[in-house]
């Protein structure tokens, strides 16, 4: 198995080849020296493979590719010094960004090169002795014996392909399958007549997407409503005219030896022609497998179903399927029912002794069916006893895994397919504990200080590493959080985190750092410590040089070992209460968190000096002390927790920054400012509009506690917001506790063109609501709201009826939440004039209806609607059931004023609590979960005909044995089998 090396080499050799030719170097004279460097790089990168294959057997090998790693790493840092020091001895110039590269060599004095010998030679000199090293490492006779002409197409461990599918097995287990194969079956008979109609099932490595697709292929009405029918597996490394040749012998027709991809394409197409054809693409890794090779000969000539299994979203949509279908991981409960049934097991009886051990193997496997079935195996040739199932689970205490060959290899292959600039962003989340958040904003800039981002003309990294990150999100090797609408955070599954920690070796540590010795941190480059005390210690490494790159806390302590300081400086979450003036000597420092530090107070004058900083986190950070200058840190791409002063003195240090100091900062992407009723009102507006990088922009006032604000106040923030323009390219805004009475007037105009996310918290003293077009919007605290009207929808007071108009036309996710004045809430005008007619006093006849104007749409993509905390809201909107053809999930929390939820023809799930007068739930067609709890009064619930699970709180048993036998027997009734009813705790 192939490790980082690999990845390292290549990533060292372009770092090298892209600083030879800059003027920072050039003006060093040490771009000979460095070619050389690269040179050497690039002549031991051909063996690499050879090597990497023969490390396991023979340690000398192994020994030889440890040396090599050491050095790859000190070509990097060498790399970093001689750019910091070459860019100190350019005349005027800006100092070294990451974000681009210098243009040309400006002239120098001759007084000034003699001044800078010192540094030049300084630089030299390492160069010199680091090539000395890769030449020892190309000299070792270990190398001569490497093989450096065969070039394997894939360096990891292979599986076991499955190349037709006529039984399905019997582990097929759980009514999450049976409802998905039902669900996928009815699709593709109701499409069977069209021409080459797309499904897909997507899931990460080992998930079962294969097994769902055997059942749909092996389904007697597929098989019944087709001709013809073949399934073939891709895999990684298919070939071309096999492939072909396996589709025809799938479907009877005879090959001849030596044809053409052309004439078995030409063949393939005359024997389906006026054929219905249903095909199975299992395993598909690369899109050209339909759009160049079988959508020729299939898409236009006959009619049928192409059914695809893949780890990747982004195929599905180069191949343009109509349906995507996700494979979630297993519900425990699942995952125990697979766990027995694969080890043969008839009935659950004979192994219930077992089930408790048998979930926390379940767990320990990660939910994964493929590592399930691998333990059932293992399992088998064990005694069905508790001691022996507990001795097998207790060899994967601590950090072990379940990682098996078999699961190894089929987890694997996901790896090993990526390019080479994403294999080190995949590994360096493996630093990320169990089951814990990785936050796209962090993780990205922790890629970029690790210097993986590769530049692209005319971006900037965070943009560039904002795509890595999405795109192994939609390789399916991180998983987007559900409460996430933009996938902002997510998750790593242990088994695949497991696989990163082995592939990084000993470059990685998670755990207790003082459990490390000398021999250990001598080969560390990123740590996380797990901290268990209040004092953070680190070890003792007299006779070593620590070379670690990140370090990471899990909880961070309260105190720290001043040593730290000396050697890292993420200190979020930490006790510290002062950063020394000597930080201001680390130029090369990109990323400063200081996020919730509680005893920090001030800033450095130094701060001003860090002049390769593009993150500075001050959130949760009650500074109250800061040094004029903060424009001078022109790469600042994320600034969180931006203390907002006065501007009254013009003291070197001060009390909070003024906002005109942003003005330079034009590289900004994220931008928090806090304490903004501290603004003086000026006359500048330019503050924000010109950054055409910011992308998120939070602006938060402090709540004044139980007094009020004065007339004065009020009206000072309000003009302060009114000159925050932002840039037509802003695609999140959140307003924390504004405490004006109106909104800016740039709301709902141009500005907010591309803005996407809205939150609004603690907005207690505006009435009106503002209108962008957006993905997300959530309101919080909004109390001085009682009635939500036309304008919500875009509608203006005196506007005509108009034939056409979309509201909301991209609204995904709508979350109100603490509004306990909110009473009535309606999308068109209550009282309207249906025609000019008057009475006797001449007054206009009104009706008391809604009143909707033609051809509306309201949120037409809207598909999750969360309501909680507004006590007083006694009706949902009639045009949620009518017009919103997406929504699928409803939640309504602490509703007390709601009587009825009726009418919601699409809605696939709903969540009720606490929502105390309730009384009916009813028509709700296409709702498969149903969650209720503390609603004392529900009576009756019908109309739920596709009701599969039913989860009930400790607190409804009584009120719910009114109406869930009735469930029951429809449910019996329509699908043969009893509903799922389960207690929610």
């Amino acid at each position: 198995m192939g490790t980082i090396l690999e990845v390292l080499l290549r990533s060292s050799a372009n770092k090298l080849q892209d600083i030879i030719t800059s003027e920072a170097i050039l003006i060093l004279g040490v771009e000979e020296e460095l070619t050389e460097v690269l040179r050497r790089v690039e002549l031991i990168r051909c063996c690499i493979h050879d090597a990497e294959k023969r490390r396991t057997k023979e340690l000398t090998v192994n020994n030889w590719l440890g040396q090599l790693r050491d050095v790859i790493y000190d070509v990097d840092e060498i790399v970093d010094v001689a750019r910091c020091k070459g860019s100190k001895l350019l005349p005027d110039h800006p100092p070294s960004s990451s974000t681009s590269k210098s243009l040309a060599c400006k002239a120098l004095s001759v007084s000034s090169c003699f001044c800078n010998i010192r540094s030049r030679r300084d630089v030299a000199v390492r160069i010199r002795s680091l090539n000395r090293k890769i030449e020892n490492i190309s000299k070792d006779k270990i190398f001569l014996t490497f093989n450096t002409t065969i070039q394997p197409i894939r360096n990891g461990p292979t599986t076991k392909r499955i190349r037709s599918s006529n039984l399905v097995g019997s582990n097929l287990v759980g009514k999450e399958i049976i409802h998905s194969s039902r669900k996928l079956v009815d699709l593709v008979l109701a499409h069977k007549e069209n021409k080459s109609y797309k499904l897909a099932i997507v899931g990460t490595g080992g998930v079962g997407k294969t097994t769902l697709a055997q059942k749909i292929y092996n389904d007697q009405k597929v098989k019944g409503s087709f001709k013809m029918h073949s399934w073939i597996c891709v895999s990684q490394d298919y070939n071309e005219v096999t492939l072909l040749k396996e589709v025809l012998r799938n479907i009877g027709v005879h090959h001849e030896q030596g044809e053409t991809i052309a004439e078995l394409q030409r063949k393939l197409a005359e024997t389906i022609e006026g054929k219905s054809f249903f095909l199975v693409l299992d395993d598909v890794w690369h899109s050209n497998v339909w759009m160049d090779l079988l959508r020729p000969p299939l898409h236009e000539t006959t009619s049928g179903v192409i059914f695809i299994t893949t780890r990747d979203d982004q195929i599905t949509r180069r191949i343009g399927v109509e349906h995507t279908h996700r494979v979630d991981l297993m519900s425990v409960e699942v995952g125990w029912e697979l766990l027995w049934k694969s080890m043969n097991i008839e009935e659950e009886k004979e192994v219930q002794q077992l089930r408790n051990t048998g979930i926390e193997i379940v767990r320990k496997c990660g939910h994964l069916p493929l590592a399930i079935k691998v333990t059932a195996s293992a399992l088998g040739s064990r005694d069905l006893t508790e001691n022996e199932w507990k001795r097998y689970l207790g060899k994967y205490v601590g950090s072990q895994s379940m990682l098996s060959d078999e699961i190894e290899g089929a987890l694997y292959l996901s790896y090993d397919e990526l390019p080479h600039r994403l294999k080190q962003c995949f590994l360096y989340c493996a630093l990320y504990v169990e089951d814990s958040i990785i936050w796209r904003n962090e993780v990205t800039l922790l890629w970029i200080a690790e210097g993986f981002i590769e530049e692209q003309q005319g971006q900037l990294l965070e943009d560039i590493a904002e795509e890595y990150y999405y795109e192994l999100i939609h390789r399916n090797l991180l998983q987007p959080d559900s409460l996430s609408f933009d996938q902002s955070c997510c998750k790593m599954h242990d088994l695949l985190r497991q696989l990163a920690l082995k592939i990084s070796g000993e470059e990685c540590f998670i755990g207790d750092v003082e459990t490390l010795r000398d021999g250990n941190m001598s080969k560390l480059r990123r740590v996380t410590a797990v901290i268990k005390k209040d004092m953070l210690v680190l070890p003792r490494v007299d006779k070593v040089e620590v070379k670690v790159r990140t370090f990471l806390t899990v909880c961070g302590p309260q105190r720290i070992e001043d040593t730290l300081f000396k050697r890292f400086l993420l200190l979020h979450y930490t006790g510290i209460s002062c950063l020394p003036e000597s930080i201001g000597s680390l130029k090369n420092l990109q990323v400063l968190s200081l996020r919730w530090c509680d005893d920090l107070h001030s800033l450095p004058l130094a701060m001003t000096l860090l002049c390769s900083l593009i993150c500075l986190d001050l959130s949760g950070t009650e500074i109250n002390q800061v040094p004029k200058g903060m424009g001078k840190l022109k790469l600042l791409t994320n600034l969180g927790g931006y203390p907002v002063g006065d501007g009254s003195a013009n003291a070197i240090i001060q009390d909070g920054w003024k906002l005109e100091e942003l003005s330079s900062l034009s590289q900004m992407r994220y931008l928090s400012l806090d304490k903004l009723e501290r603004a003086a009102h000026s006359s500048r507006n330019a503050v924000l509009t010109d950054k055409r990088h910011l992308r998120k922009l939070i602006l938060q006032w402090t709540e004044s506690g139980e007094g009020s604000y004065s007339e004065e106040d009020v009206g000072n923030t309000e003009k302060v917001f009114e000159q925050l323009i932002p840039p037509h390219n802003l695609e999140s805004l959140c307003i924390l506790r504004f405490f004006g009475q109106q909104f800016p007037t740039w709301f709902g105009t141009t500005c907010l063109s591309s803005l996407m996310s809205l939150i609004l918290k603690g907005v207690r003293s505006c009435v009106h609501l503002p209108l962008p077009n957006l993905k997300y919007l959530r309101i919080d605290g909004a109390y001085a709201v009682t009635k939500v009207g036309p304008e919500f929808a875009g509608f203006k007071k005196g506007d005509p009826v108009c034939n056409e108009f979309v509201a909301f036309p991209k609204l995904e996710w709508l979350i109100i939440k603490d509004m306990p004045n909110w009473e009535r809430w309606s999308f068109f005008e209550e009282e309207v004039v249906v025609a000019d007619v008057r009475g006797e006093d001449g007054a206009a006849e009104i009706r008391k209806d809604d009143a909707q104007p033609a051809r509306v749409r309201l949120l037409p993509r809207l598909l999750e609607l969360k309501l909680h905390g507004c006590s007083k809201l006694r009706d949902l909107p009639q045009q949620l059931g009518k017009d919103t053809p997406c929504l699928k999930v409803l939640g309504l929390i602490e509703l007390n004023n709601l009587k009825v939820v009726e009418d919601l023809p699409v809605l696939s799930e709903v969540v009720i609590g606490y929502c105390e007068g309730l009384e009916r739930i009813c028509n709700l067609p296409q709702v498969t979960k149903l969650h209720v709890g503390r609603c004392p009064n529900l009576s009756h619930v019908e109309g739920l005909c596709s009701l599969q699970q039913l989860w009930l709180g400790e607190d409804m048993q009584e009120v719910s044995s009114r109406w869930v036998h009735g469930l029951q027997e429809q449910h019996q009734r329509l699908h043969g089998e009893y509903l799922d009813v389960y207690t929610w705790r």
